[in-house]
C-alpha cells in the first residue's frame, strides 16, 4: 500500500465532504470558524474504506499493541467498523465496541457495548473522528478503564491541534492522527 497516496486520496475527501467554512460552535462550546462534519466521510464506502487501511496500516507502523477498537457513540461507531473491518482484510481480529455516553436505560445498563467479544484487561484502541480537545477520547478512555479493559493508544483521523493531544497525554493516552485540520485546510 502506498501510505501517504491513500492518505492524500482521505484528505482530498474530507475536504469535498466534511470541511465546512462559517459561524460554528464545536462539541466542546468552542467556536470556530471552520467545521468538519466527518461523518459524511466515515458514512461514505470510500472513506470508510480508506480510514480502515490507513489505520491499521498506521498501528504497524507504531508497533501499537491492540485487541479492539472503540470509542465515544457516535462519531466513533463509523471508524470502529472500518478499522475491524481493515484488520479483518489483513487475516487480524480487532473487534469493534461501542462506548456509550449515559449507561442503557434497560437490558444490561452498561456504557461499553460488545464486552463479550473481548476478554478483561484488552488493549482497546480509543477511536475520535476529530480531536479538539480531546475530551470525548479521555471521556471513552475512562469508560474503557472502567470496564476493566486498557486505553493508552486514541487514534482520530482529523487532528485540529487545539490541546487535545496534549489532554490524551495527560490522562496516560498517546494521541495517533491520520491526518491535521492543516492538511485539510490547504487541501
Amino acid at each position: 500500500m502506498d501510505f501517504e497516496k491513500r492518505r492524500a486520496e482521505l484528505i482530498a475527501l474530507i475536504r469535498k465532504l466534511s470541511y465546512r467554512e462559517g459561524d460554528f460552535t464545536l462539541a466542546s462550546g468552542q467556536k470556530s470558524s471552520f467545521y468538519i462534519d466527518l461523518k459524511a466521510t466515515t458514512l461514505h464506502p470510500l472513506g470508510a474504506k480508506l480510514i480502515g487501511e490507513l489505520a491499521v496500516e498506521l498501528l504497524k507502523r507504531e508497533g501499537t499493541v491492540i485487541d479492539a477498537v472503540g470509542g465515544l457513540t457516535l462519531g466513533a461507531d463509523p471508524l470502529a467498523t472500518a478499522i475491524s473491518l481493515g484488520a479483518f482484510d489483513r487475516g487480524i481480529s480487532w473487534p469493534a465496541l461501542i462506548v456509550r455516553k449515559e449507561p442503557k436505560g434497560h437490558g444490561t445498563s452498561r456504557f461499553v457495548e460488545g464486552m463479550e467479544n473481548v476478554g478483561a484487561g484488552a488493549h482497546v484502541l480509543v477511536l475520535e473522528d476529530v480531536t479538539t480537545t480531546g475530551g470525548s477520547a479521555v471521556k471513552a478512555a475512562e469508560r474503557l478503564r472502567e470496564a476493566g479493559l486498557l486505553a493508552t493508544t486514541a487514534l482520530t483521523v482529523v487532528d485540529r491541534e487545539q490541546g487535545g493531544a496534549k489532554a490524551l497525554l495527560e490522562s496516560g493516552v498517546k494521541l495517533l492522527r491520520l491526518a491535521t485540520i492543516a492538511e485539510i485546510r490547504t487541501a
